[in-house]
């Protein structure tokens, strides 16, 4: 009989209205499989959960308790009905049964749908909802961490790209004062309203940059000189490496040092950090900003880690400066000197190194005037190029400082400087050589000169006669600095008044160039290239020479370059008492050579 009730009672279920006003029949294929047994006759249908015996229904407060927001729920007329305990802890001045509003917090009492404010130190966030009946509650939520943490990482974020910025900036600059005005002027305004740069004193002075904040957010930079003896106490502190954050009158010391104009010591707060330098700090810096805003920890960790960015750029900057005086000093002495002045020569040089950059080469020229009123004049080509040509065309020129002293008789001269040359480079390990030709010019009574020449493996001079024809001296030779007893050639010229001897280096002709680029600019187009040029001045036609071969280069790669050239003006003097004129077989008589 209890099958057969249930049975009914599933039929009547199953018959009943489901409320949409149809009225729903039976059906075998409506019925559930776990209605039929296995003969397919309905089974009986499952037991009805029985309800939670002797336990109470839970309180919906005790629930809300546990929410992440508190609830506000209000009536019709704003009056607070419900406050739920986290709410109770957030929001202490609601109170139920007194209108929201009464409260005094107006974030909390607006129409809006959500809203954020700060309360008791402490961020919120509410969100309204409106019920039913007029009713409207508040979710209240307390997002300090959150917003903290996402405040946290975008000061983070902007300190990391301030210092990728000031990594950026600061890695230009190899000029000291350049780089220290770019320190204080990226200080302003992310770290200070006004920066102060001083950096390490040398000779007793320390030279100081100062950045202030203008109204345009664009600092004015400007800069001075003290006397390492008047520097604030805080800043000698902080250029012996200490950071003098507790100095109590760091600001005062700042104002009276006239570094924060228009602003007193109780106006401001202030830190000193130094520059870390290679072995001692390379400056300090001083970074103020009103007392409205103090110095936290992360604001001094940021100034520290934008100081050590500053000091390596200063360091860099001054360890360029340093070798760069250096250089200069090295390459001024490494320079071709200017021929001496002797009566009744014209000189004209032109110079071009391989590397421009360097200033220097392997190529030399020069003279050193002789006690008899003639002088010693050389062009020569050490091997190589760049700096270690240099360096040995230095060697050579010292050399022949000292022997043209105890010797003027060039081809005598050329040989002394080969045994000197062999000594260095075998001292030394270098296996260097240089070509050379290296020649005596005295003047004329009648204006003109004689030049007494010696070669050393050196392309031959040039003689550019009056006539406009162009002569090559017959000069040969073995290289300087190979072999201890040399072959070396002689020849001498003389050129009367307007005629020109020039000398120049294997750059000029070994030039290449042309159409294809490859092709040498050689000897037979520097010939043409001064045809017609004898009444060129002697500057003017070295100048020349250099020109059409940089023309004919047409930018490209080249060795060094030198160009020497002697002018007979007409302008000379006697002739030495000690020297007699002796006859050239085969000469005309005003041809005759002077020899000693």
């Amino acid at each position: 009989m209890r099958s057969g009730a249930q049975l009914v009672t599933a039929a009547d279920v199953r018959g009943s209205d489901p409320g949409d006003g149809r009225i729903s029949t039976p059906s075998a294929a409506r019925v559930p499989a776990w209605s039929s047994d296995a003969a397919g006759r309905p089974s009986a249908a499952l037991p009805p959960l029985a309800p939670d015996q002797g336990r109470p229904e839970p309180d919906w407060s005790e629930v809300v308790e546990h929410f992440r927001e508190g609830l506000v729920v209000c009536d019709a007329d704003g009056v607070v009905r419900h406050l739920s305990p986290v709410a109770e802890r957030l929001l202490p001045e609601v109170v139920p049964g007194r209108p929201l509003a009464a409260a005094g917090i107006g974030e909390l009492a607006a129409d809006g749908d959500s809203a954020g404010f700060s309360h008791r130190g402490r961020r919120l966030r509410v969100r309204r909802v409106p019920l039913s009946g007029a009713r409207s509650c508040r979710y209240v939520e307390d997002v300090t961490d959150s917003v903290s943490g996402a405040d946290a990482l975008l000061a983070e974020r902007a300190r990391s790209a301030f210092l990728a910025v000031v990594g950026e900036k600061l890695g230009n600059p190899l000029h000291p004062d350049r780089a220290a005005a770019a320190v204080v002027r990226l200080a302003v305004p992310t770290l200070a309203e006004v920066a102060v740069l001083v950096l390490a004193p040398r000779s007793g002075r320390a030279r100081w940059w100062r950045a202030t904040r203008a109204d345009d957010d664009a600092p004015a930079v400007d800069s001075g000189m003290l006397s390492a003896t008047a520097l604030p106490s805080a800043i000698a502190e902080g250029l012996s490496g200490a950071e003098p954050h507790a100095v109590d009158w760091l600001v005062e010391q700042a104002v009276e040092a006239g570094w924060l104009p228009g602003l007193g010591s109780h106006e401001i707060t202030a830190r000193v950090v130094p520059l870390p330098g290679r072995d001692t700090p390379a400056g300090v810096l001083l970074v103020a900003r009103r007392s409205t805003r103090w110095y936290d920890s992360h604001d001094v960790d940021l100034v520290r880690a934008f100081a050590a960015r500053a000091g390596a750029a200063l360091t860099t900057a001054m360890l360029y400066r340093d070798q760069a005086e250096v250089a200069d000093t090295l390459q001024a002495s490494l320079l071709p000197v200017e021929p001496v002045t002797v009566s009744g020569v014209q000189w004209g040089t032109a110079y071009r190194p391989a590397q421009a950059s360097l200033r220097i080469g392997g190529d030399f020229y020069g003279s050193h005037r002789l006690p008899d009123g003639g002088s010693v004049f050389f062009l020569g080509d050490v091997s190589g190029k760049g700096v270690e040509a240099a360096v040995f065309t230095g060697q050579l020129r010292q050399c022949l400082q000292a022997l043209h002293r105890v010797e003027s008789h060039p081809a005598r001269l050329l040989k002394l400087l080969n045994d000197a040359l062999l000594e260095t480079t075998q001292a030394h390990g270098q296996g260097r050589f240089a070509t050379m030709v290296l020649g005596v010019v005295r003047p004329q009574r009648d204006g003109g000169l004689t030049l007494t020449m010696a070669g050393g493996g050196h392309l031959p001079p040039l003689v550019l006669r009056n006539s406009g024809e162009v002569e090559t001296v017959p000069l040969s030779g073995m290289l300087i600095g190979v072999v201890p007893d040399p072959r070396i050639g002689e020849a001498t010229v003389r050129l009367a008044p307007g005629e020109t001897c020039l000398l120049y280096s294997d750059g000029v002709t070994e030039a290449r160039g042309g159409r294809r680029g490859d092709e040498q600019f050689g000897p037979e187009r520097l010939v043409h290239a001064v045809t017609d040029c004898h009444r060129v001045p002697a500057p003017a036609l070295a100048e020349r020479v250099e020109q059409v071969t940089c023309d004919w280069l047409a930018q490209g790669d080249h060795d060094d370059i030198a160009v020497l050239a002697l002018r007979a003006t007409g302008h000379g003097g006697r002739p030495p008492r000690h020297l007699h004129a002796v006859p050239t077989p085969g000469r005309p008589a005003e041809e005759t050579e002077i020899r000693s």
